[in-house]
């Protein structure tokens, strides 16, 4: 059965809360102080436009985190579920976690706003998860059992905080570090080639570039 098509007034509301979201989260990833009217700004849409669907800051950034949060959890189940090679499902996990990049809204957005009771809801779930995972790694003999969730999850902020280039380029460096950190903590210990090619000299020296 497929869902009947979205009206004119409809569509176009979806499109501009897809909009909305998407500046919100380069904003305030960049400047969790910017204003909400940098968001309409950046999104190319009305200040009413956006304070009909978010009446206020806090109330963006929450469905920001609570976006976030949604998939790191859609991760983390997809990865319990897998049940092929245990290092292939925790492996994905890790990838599929870099990708979602929630962990850039944690670095930027902790302690900006005050958590709803879904919030933390949400946020007890994605733990219980990664614990899960990190736990069903171990027991299966592919992560070696002095990486602990914590160091994991700092792990993810440290790749969340490589920022050179555009989206595609920060890709790659962010999945060829990460591949250097999962072959340090397979058991056994892997040697595989990096993907992506390493930062060039002209690339760390362009951040020193006033923008």
């Amino acid at each position: 059965m497929t869902s009947a098509p979205m009206s004119g007034r409809k569509a176009q509301a979806a499109r501009n809360d897809e909009l909305i979201l998407r500046a919100a989260r380069a904003v305030f990833t960049s400047d969790p102080g910017a204003p909400i009217a940098a968001v309409a700004e950046r999104a190319g849409v009305g200040i009413s436009a956006l304070y009909r669907r978010y009446p206020s800051k806090e109330e963006l950034l929450r469905k920001l985190c609570g976006d976030g949060l949604r998939l790191y959890i859609e991760v983390s189940e997809r990865a319990l579920a897998d049940d092929g090679d245990p290092w292939e499902a925790f492996a994905g996990y890790l990838r599929g976690i870099v990708d979602a990049d929630s962990s850039s809204l944690t670095i930027k957005l902790a302690g900006t706003f005050t958590p709803t009771e879904e919030l933390n809801t949400l946020s007890a779930r994605a733990s219980t998860l990664a614990t899960e995972v990190h736990h069903r790694a171990v027991a299966a003999g592919v992560l070696r059992p002095d990486m602990t969730v914590a160091d994991i999850a700092l792990l993810f902020e440290q790749l969340a905080s490589i920022k050179l280039g555009d989206e595609e380029r920060i890709g790659q460096l962010r999945h060829r570090y990460l591949t250097l950190a999962m072959d340090a903590m397979r058991v056994p210990p892997a040697h595989r080639e990096l993907p992506g090619p390493p930062p060039k000299d002209e690339e760390l020296g362009a951040r020193w570039i006033p923008g």
